[in-house]
């Protein structure tokens, strides 16, 4: 009987082992003074994002800043002079979205 469920055990342990290795992106961006903006990526299993895509969108949807996330997983950049929001897309579902209002000011 027990031979019966082995291919069930085996599709929801799979399952299970898929979930718990899944991860969330995670961006932060942070005003570094008047003029600059320093945003940060990585995931939630706590590692980091070198190389990812981190754009700087104007609200007409002109890519005002396109970017790439350095070695220390960070991308400097100097503020538009139009409204924006940043953009990490590490991939599909893996997008974070940052509306200027949202930055912290220094």
């Amino acid at each position: 009987m027990i031979a019966a469920f082995r291919p069930v055990l085996l599709v929801l342990c799979a399952a299970f082992s898929a979930s718990a290795l899944a991860h969330n992106p995670m961006c932060e961006c942070k005003a570094i003074d008047a003029e600059q903006i320093r945003c940060t990526g990585g995931f939630s299993d706590g590692s980091g994002a070198p190389g990812v895509t981190l754009d700087v969108i104007g609200y007409d949807e002109t890519i005002l800043v396109p970017g790439k996330l350095g070695a220390d997983s960070t991308l400097t950049f100097k503020k538009p002079g139009a409204e924006f929001y940043v953009l990490f897309d590490a991939g599909p579902g893996h997008v974070v979205e940052i509306d200027q209002a949202d930055i912290e000011a220094p």
